[in-house]
């Protein structure tokens, strides 16, 4: 184990796969005991396996994160298996299909508002109290390039990333004083399942265009936006709060 977070409780939502999975093993692997919480239960005890088998910490809890008393019962599940809440990482999303805000279905904008925006809100509110309770500490909410730029045919995906960072600068101006930091990170395009399930595939022209996007030649990795992540939770980010740090290989610098 690296050390370093030795002592300190992470939460990590959306941890069954990707972003959520990379952060969580990465807090473990550095000494922190980690609550591991996805909707998607066979994910998240996988998650748990492979920190377990590698001599970490870890237990699972189920949580759908659009319902803000699963959200509540998610951290008293945290207090109740480790006496306190230091870190979290808010790692929440799907996907949605492409269209025009004209002709987005209204029903697809409130399912994608209520995942990425929503339960980041409902998230915080009961993660928040705890942190404090258990002396300070840290909040990352992972967002998106495309809550710092547009991209056609996403209006809700846009408009719910816009909300999560201005929702981060909200809360961290709001705790700061009581020692809690916020922060998010903007991932760039990603090389995970959900691109695939998007109809990205490897060598396609789509796969080709995204990829020109960044200027750094390709696509990122979990792992890389988890490093970023972990950062922003740790000692090392202590004087930093409210920003929103792009790790994007360069997509929003074009």
């Amino acid at each position: 184990m690296e050390g370093t977070l030795h002592g300190r409780v992470g939460l990590v939502t959306g941890a069954a796969a990707g972003i959520g999975r990379s952060i969580a093993v990465g807090l473990a692997r550095r000494g922190a005991h980690v609550m591991i919480s996805d909707i998607d239960a066979e994910g998240g005890h996988d998650t748990v396996r492979s920190i377990l088998d590698a001599g970490g910490h870890a237990v699972f809890h189920a949580c759908d994160t659009t319902d803000p008393t699963e959200c509540e019962t998610l951290v008293d599940a945290t207090l109740g298996a480790f006496g306190a809440v230091h870190m979290v990482a808010n790692s929440l999303g799907a996907g949605s299909h492409a269209a025009l805000t004209a002709d987005f279905p209204p029903e697809e904008w409130r399912e994608v508002i209520s995942t990425h925006l929503d339960a980041v809100f409902y998230c915080m509110r009961a993660q928040i109290p705890a942190i404090i309770r258990s002396g300070g500490g840290a909040i990352v909410n992972i967002a998106s390039v495309l809550g710092l730029v547009a991209w056609p045919q996403a209006p809700a995906y846009v408009a719910a990333k816009h909300g999560v960072i201005g929702l981060t600068k909200a809360a961290a101006v709001e705790y700061a004083p009581r020692g809690v930091r916020v922060n998010a990170v903007a991932p760039g395009i990603l090389e995970t399942s959900l691109l695939t399930e998007a109809g990205v595939t490897a060598g396609s022209e789509i796969q080709a265009f995204v990829t020109e996007k960044h200027a750094a030649g390709r696509l990122g990795t979990p792992e890389e936006i988890a490093e970023a992540a972990i950062w922003l939770l740790s000692d090392g980010a202590s004087f930093t709060t409210g920003a929103t740090l792009p790790v994007d290989g360069g997509f929003t610098a074009l």
